[in-house]
């Protein structure tokens, strides 16, 4: 399975009267092909961010963003043209995201008339429209008439008008019903193995990611702290960020209630990040080491990436398993 994206050591800051703050700092991964890398975290983590930076919506401030192997900052405006073809964007809030000003007919064609691609294109919206589950009667409605589902559903079509083979979904489902977030993640997966796409899968909602994610990777403070498989994580979390953020989720299994993990002590600031881990301050274990330098993302167990300097302690792991 070959590599579609690659980031490396992207960074996004972002200049305040207080300084420079570092919504996204140093962080780096690959998705392969036809695959779903899901991210998550606290709000104020910076995992929008780094999805609006990946889809070139925000310029990033360092690293570099490999797409089929070709480094997006080195491509001309012609190639750059073909890469925002290439990646699309489902945003979170599907009203907001969605011009009150134009019927459902005119957002979905809208990528397509600015592309200057508008051959058959009554044709090409309807069949967008029926992709994913919106009837052709609602196609001169506009987006206040309609249900969070369907303008969710409109904001999919838009994304995939022109074809792409990345799709960043930031927190698609969060602003839906239960009921509806089900569909909406079911048309998802079916679409991507329908047109084998690849999804950047951004979401605060560990059920959400755990149902659609082949690849997960938790960010705290701009930071990627954990990554790895799926199950792999939910089998056993390595990092003590992770552990605390798996331990809140809530179960109607009474009999086996994980222990919940109360994180205390004050959230490092973005701004001028001091030295050292930025979880330190609220880790039960950090030591001095921790407060010191920033633990770099390093293989602890096959696969299973962790930022800790501690992990090997804190769970058990002999050194060097990863070899």
């Amino acid at each position: 399975m070959s590599t579609l994206l690659e980031i490396q050591n992207l960074k996004k800051y972002f200049k305040t009267p207080r300084g420079m703050l570092h919504a996204v700092d140093d962080v780096s991964f690959a998705i392969d092909q036809g695959c779903t890398m899901g991210i998550v975290g606290e709000s104020g983590c910076g995992k929008s961010t780094l999805g609006r930076t990946i889809a070139q919506l925000l310029q990033p401030t360092g690293g570099r963003i490999l797409f089929s192997g070709q480094d997006v900052s080195r491509l001309k405006r012609s190639e750059l043209k073909a890469y925002n073809r290439n990646i699309q964007m489902i945003f979170q809030d599907p009203f907001s995201s969605l011009n009150p000003r134009m019927t459902v007919f005119d957002a979905i064609a809208e990528p397509l008339r600015s592309h200057r691609d508008t051959q058959d294109l009554d044709k090409r919206v309807s069949g967008l429209m029926e992709t994913v589950g919106l009837a052709r009667r609602v196609a001169g409605a506009y987006p206040h008439e309609l249900d969070g589902g369907r303008r969710q559903r409109i904001g999919i079509a838009r994304a995939l008008a022109l074809s792409p083979e990345f799709i960043v979904c930031d927190e698609p489902v969060s602003a839906l019903d239960v009921s509806i977030q089900a569909q909406v993640l079911n048309l998802l997966m079916d679409l991507q193995e329908e047109k084998k796409l690849t999804y950047l899968f951004i979401t605060h909602d560990l059920s959400v990611v755990k149902h659609i994610s082949d690849q997960i990777g938790v960010m705290y403070l701009g930071h990627l702290v954990e990554q790895c498989p799926t199950k792999a994580l939910f089998r056993a979390q390595l990092h003590p960020y992770t552990k605390a953020l798996l331990s809140a989720i809530p179960t109607i299994n009474i009999d086996s209630r994980p222990e919940r993990i109360v994180l205390k002590g004050e959230i490092s600031s973005p701004i001028n990040p001091a030295p050292g881990c930025r979880f330190a301050p609220r880790c039960p274990h950090a030591c001095g080491q921790c407060r010191q330098s920033s633990p770099q993302l390093r293989e602890i167990l096959p696969g299973h990436h962790v930022a800790c300097h501690l992990a090997e302690e804190i769970n058990g792991i002999p050194g060097g398993a990863a070899e």
